[in-house]
């Protein structure tokens, strides 16, 4: 495995210097060559950047720009595709436009080799997968950036699925993750709008992000949790783990003989109904967001598999979504005052629910937020789409400098995703009408005696320890301020661009003091004629004076480069 805290910034980089360049010359391919200027990364390497023809320059210069960083992102390979993947889900980052761009990268990539597949299964279980397994199909069932996936068949007779890390992709993870840090650190440099950002913490973020979808064993965990938690539910069905056969690089699951939700056809053939199906399944999801707080992270098409008896299979764990009891019920309010179109009530939730550095204007707040709901909500709710919703919901976070937290925005798409599979195979679906029910789960749970007693209990234990602990603190405050060691911290913000001006403003009144006074030295000495003399005039005094016009010119160049004299 590897870990961010081993990935240097600039000291190995420069090791990888070939890939460095396919990176940079991908983005300008794409129309990014000015990052190169702001980036200032020309100093360091060789790009050539002539190779790249204008007429493809041409083509991508009628693509909007979220459109060509996509692009640039598939073409960069694996390691991009899952930072494209990571950010569409961090709308506190990123504007809509790209958001929803990202959300179509695909990472569908040429299988790896079996020879790569026996050598893999041979090092992590211990033998071939002809000797492990009683039948093992050579072809794979689908290819990713990540890993393939291959049918077998246990020798216990059960039908698996086995999915293989895909061969050296932690060395390209650990050499992109290299570059990346490094091209963070100068955008954190140079790039003040994106500086804001912290990219090198995104990039961190990343690594540990990577870390855990290369560790197949995070998702089996991920499966048998929510296998655990829809025990009992009989419309449900996620595969088993086969444990003996799964390790950090393989895991094998039960194989699903189901239809793919987006097969009409064999679904109609079979006689299932397409209502019941949706209805089905979007419970599912509802019961997962809504009670588990832990939920299957990317409910697509090709994720989901009808069963007989309109039993619905989920496959792909490697998207999970965690969102804690009290999150989940401000959800609830948001929703609920969004439905019953109370403004203020809405404006109030958002800021609870958001990050913000400074808190917005409220009236222009507040009047944002009633024209957003005149926009949508003014109309019955079976004709409201989640999707449009979240889209105009994400625009007037970002015009408000709000920043929507990942587990949110991730709660948000889930429910967009769920809704857009559920018109596709049901047009007349209502999702506010089918989530009802579980919204009025999770507010009236809030009246539960046993959620009351433990309001009471955690209230009277959280006084209790503060009844204890504040005198002490008082005690330990007076002790610091007595022995002159306790300090208020003061952070004056928005002094730097004046202290920056004031330093320019010292340094140029000292330049023109140094130049006048070597000009009146120049003059003394002329007159004085100081030799050595040329022509009859003092040869320092020219020597001190032109050098007092060079400093002049300098001065006045420096002036004009920053637009104003």
């Amino acid at each position: 495995m590897f870990s961010i805290r081993k990935i240097g910034v600039l000291g190995r980089t420069y090791r990888h210097l070939n890939r460095y360049r396919q990176i940079l010359a991908v983005f300008f391919r794409y129309g990014f060559g000015d990052l190169v200027d702001l980036l200032k990364i020309d100093q360091y390497i060789e790009i050539g950047l002539q190779m790249i023809s204008r007429k493809r320059r041409e083509r991508l210069e009628r693509l909007t720009r979220a459109e060509r960083i996509r692009m640039a992102l598939e073409e960069l390979g694996p390691t991009y595709i899952k930072l494209g993947q990571v950010l569409s889900t961090r709308a506190d980052l990123i504007p809509v436009d790209l958001l929803e761009e990202l959300a179509k990268l695909q990472d569908d990539v040429p299988p790896f080799g079996f020879e790569d597949v026996r050598r893999i299964v041979a090092h992590e279980l211990g033998a071939p997968p002809e000797e492990i397994f009683a039948h093992f199909d050579p072809e794979p069932l689908a290819s990713a950036s990540i890993g393939q996936v291959h049918r077998a068949r246990l020798t216990e007779g059960d039908e698996a699925a086995v999915k293989i890390l895909r061969p050296g992709i932690h060395r390209l993870i650990e050499i992109d993750l290299e570059i990346m840090l490094h091209l963070a650190t100068l955008m954190e440099r140079h790039i003040e709008e994106l500086s804001f950002h912290r990219p090198v913490k995104i990039v961190e973020e990343f690594a540990r992000t990577l870390e855990r979808e290369i560790d197949f064993t995070i998702e089996a965990g991920s499966m048998e949790r929510l296998a655990l938690l829809g025990l009992g539910d009989p419309t449900v069905y996620i595969p088993k783990v086969f444990r003996e056969y799964t390790t950090t690089r393989i895991l094998t699951t039960e194989f699903l003989e189901g239809i793919k939700i987006s097969d009409f056809e064999r679904l109609e053939a079979a006689g299932f109904e397409r209502r019941e199906i949706v209805r089905r399944g979007a419970a599912i999801l509802f019961r997962q967001v809504f009670e588990f707080g832990y939920f299957h992270g990317d409910p697509h098409p090709g994720n989901i598999f009808v069963l007989p008896g309109h039993v619905i299979g989920l496959v792909d764990f490697g998207i999970v979504g965690l969102v804690d009891r009290q999150t989940r019920e401000d959800f609830v309010d948001l929703v609920d005052a969004v439905v019953h179109r109370r403004e203020g009530r809405t404006a109030q939730i958002l800021l609870k629910i958001t990050i913000w550095d400074d808190k917005p204007d409220m009236r222009q707040f507040e009047k944002d937020v009633a024209d957003f709901m005149s926009r949508h909500l003014y109309r019955p709710l079976k004709d409201i789409h989640m999707g449009r919703l979240l889209t105009h919901l994400l625009e007037l976070a970002h015009r408000s400098r709000l920043r929507i937290p990942p587990d949110i925005f991730l709660m948000m798409k889930t429910l967009t995703s769920v809704e857009g599979v559920a018109l596709m195979v049901d047009p007349e679906f209502d999702i506010f009408a089918a989530a009802i029910p579980f919204v009025q789960r999770v507010k009236m749970e809030r009246f539960h005696p046993r959620r009351l007693t433990e309001n009471v209990y955690r209230l009277g234990s959280d006084m209790m320890t503060f009844v204890q602990q504040f005198p002490m603190e008082l005690l330990e405050i007076t002790r610091q301020i007595r022995q002159q060691k306790f300090s208020l911290p003061l952070e004056l913000k928005g002094l730097d661009n004046m202290l920056e001006t004031h330093d320019q403003i010292s340094n140029r009144v000292s330049f023109a003091i140094i130049i006048a006074g070597l000009i009146i030295g120049s003059s003394i000495i002329v007159i004085s004629g100081i030799p050595p003399l040329f022509f009859g005039i003092s040869l320092i005094g020219i020597i001190v004076f032109v050098t007092a016009a060079v400093m002049g010119l300098w001065l006045l160049v420096a002036i004009l480069k920053k637009g104003r004299l």
